[in-house]
């Protein structure tokens, strides 16, 4: 008895079906040779496909996604340079744990190994920067895959997962394979890491709430700022976890590590207790390891056992599920001494805005972004100064608001997360805030925006040079300036105007608040080109090996 020929589908179109039964509605991709079965059973799918420019436009605009939406983002190309292209932002999920799903073509199974047209060992190249992998070897296998790949991506502590998929295999027929597979529930903490933990708590001086991207992961941060106002522990946080605090409050004194508030910095290196929420002592974040926080015990959550005394002993660790870990946790404390000075340290490290001259000054331009922009604003940036000023000086609402690279530090990040973004949130306002080096390393995705229409703003903030390799170079290198010299820029709003996006460039202080309203009143896509003095550093920092509290400063203007 044959079975219906409803059931009997090729490898490509199983693969579409299983895409939709996953809830996924959009997808970015580029065809070729071995994923064009693929692409032909995309045609009448329900999914809605974008095509990017480059594939690692597709990988990024993935990871924007999914970072924005909560949701696995969906990357697709073909085998060879297709896939080898997605790498870098395979990596990029792997490093900043984004749930992503990336799919491949692949030569078919029967010249795997040979060296054939377009080959590479996908599988093999990826493998340190993945969750998991796939080979799908037989049609009947996809759906089972696919409904596996993105349970992984999404447990635990989520991350990119890769399924390669063989020519043949796409083109080959066969019935559903049945798949019964339920996801992983998150695990409780122990109640005796708990009861260890609230003493822990409860006896400290001078505790700090040292909060990291894993909160926006767990989906914890209405847990985390209850925990925040029952307790009233002075709270510091990541790169990547900015956004989980009310910046206006008196006790969180915003973000740590090498370009971090000297309010943050010393309050921890002040410490006698971390409560470690979601992050891993990235190097970034720490300094010097050996100076960090030398007087503190910790108190780490996290749902990666992993984690756990990788770099730093956890004198009580909590693992699995962070809502839990912080609802127990959410007692009063007595700590009324540590928080009158946490708001004196605040009181004396505001950001100043007052600098001289009548050139424009991109931490102001950043702050008034943020301003007019609300706290419902998106704002993808990219990799270098303006990373830094964006974080030290914008504010945000969720994690979800601030799309940045954090572990890997993916320099052409900016403008496809901006745009993975924007059709996850079609409903919020997204700026991408990219440097004169970052935006030339993912330019062609300016043709993404035309084609799609979709209204994301671009601010180009251009110092003519590679400016956090300049500053390191001018602090720490005898200012023996080296390859950082990008003076022949293109003139980046005819540029913008060639892919037919409207543009305008400013270089005075009094041109900002125009130019900025009129970009984000714009209601399609729309570019600002800034131009800096290509002096400007970044302060303070923290210089390699040096412990938190060795910030440099600049002087007072």
């Amino acid at each position: 008895m044959s079975e219906s020929t409803d059931m009997i589908k090729t490898g490509a179109e199983w693969l579409i079906h299983a895409l939709e039964r996953e809830g996924v509605d959009t997808l970015f991709g580029y065809p070729g040779g071995a994923i064009m079965p693929v692409y032909d059973a995309l045609v009448g799918s329900n999914l809605k496909h974008i095509l990017v420019r480059h594939e690692q436009g597709a990988a990024l605009a993935a990871v924007g996604y999914a970072r924005a939406s909560g949701k696995v983002g969906v990357c697709m190309a073909t085998s060879g340079p297709g896939a080898t292209n997605l790498v870098t932002g395979i990596a990029d999920a792997f490093m900043d744990s984004v749930p992503v799903v990336a799919i491949t073509g692949q030569v078919p199974s029967h010249l795997m190994g040979t060296d054939a047209f377009q080959e590479v060992d996908v599988f093999g190249i990826t493998l340190p920067i993945v969750k998991h992998s796939f080979i799908v070897r037989r049609p009947e296998d996809v759906c089972a895959i696919v409904r596996e790949a993105f349970a992984i991506a999404l447990e635990g502590r989520p991350g990119p997962v890769l399924i390669d998929l063989p020519k043949d295999v796409a083109v080959g027929r066969g019935p559903e394979k049945p798949c019964q597979r339920e996801s992983k529930r998150p695990v409780p903490p122990r109640l005796d890491a708990i009861q260890k933990a609230r003493t822990l708590i409860r006896d400290a001086k001078r505790p700090v709430l040292y909060i990291g991207g894993g909160v926006g992961m767990a989906n914890a941060e209405a847990s985390m700022k209850k925990m925040f106002e029952a307790t009233r522990i002075p709270a510091v946080c990541t790169l990547k976890g900015l956004g989980a605090m009310d910046a206006r409050d008196r006790l969180y004194l915003g973000m740590l590590g090498m370009h971090g508030n000297p309010a943050a910095n010393f309050a921890v290196q002040e410490a006698d207790l971390l409560i470690v929420v979601g992050a891993r002592f990235d190097d970034r974040a720490t300094g010097k390891l050996d100076t960090f926080a030398p007087r503190a015990k910790i108190i780490h959550l996290d749902a990666d056992t992993a984690e756990i005394d990788k770099l730093r002993h956890a004198d009580v660790a909590l693992l699995g599920d962070l809502n839990k870990s912080l609802e127990a946790l959410s007692d009063s404390t007595t700590i009324a001494d540590w928080q009158t000075r946490c708001q004196w340290l605040k009181s004396q490290h505001q950001w100043r805005y007052d600098a001289p001259g009548g050139d424009i000054y991109a931490p102001l331009l950043l702050k008034q972004l943020s301003d007019l922009g609300g706290p419902g604003m998106i704002v993808s940036c990219d990799v270098g100064q303006h990373q830094m000023w964006v974080a030290q000086h914008c504010t945000f609402s969720h994690i979800a608001n601030h799309l940045t690279s954090g572990g890997l530090g993916t320099m052409g990040f900016g403008l496809p997360a901006a745009i993975g973004a924007k059709l996850a949130r079609p409903d919020a306002q997204v700026v991408c805030v990219s440097g004169d080096g970052s935006i030339m390393m993912n330019i062609q995705e300016l043709a993404t925006l035309y084609r799609y229409g979709i209204p994301v703003k671009v601010i180009v903030i251009d110092n003519a040079g590679l400016g956090m390799v300049r500053q390191w170079q001018e602090l720490f290198f005898n200012q023996r300036f080296s390859e950082v010299d990008l003076s022949d820029n293109p003139d980046f709003s005819e540029l913008a105007r060639a892919f037919r996006i409207p543009a305008r460039t400013i270089d005075r202080r009094e041109q900002v608040l125009p130019a900025l309203k009129e970009l984000l009143e714009d209601q399609g896509s729309r570019l600002l080109h800034v131009r800096i003095d290509a002096k400007r550093n970044v302060w303070p920092l923290v210089p390699p090996g040096k412990s938190n509290a060795d910030m440099i400063e600049e002087h007072a203007p």
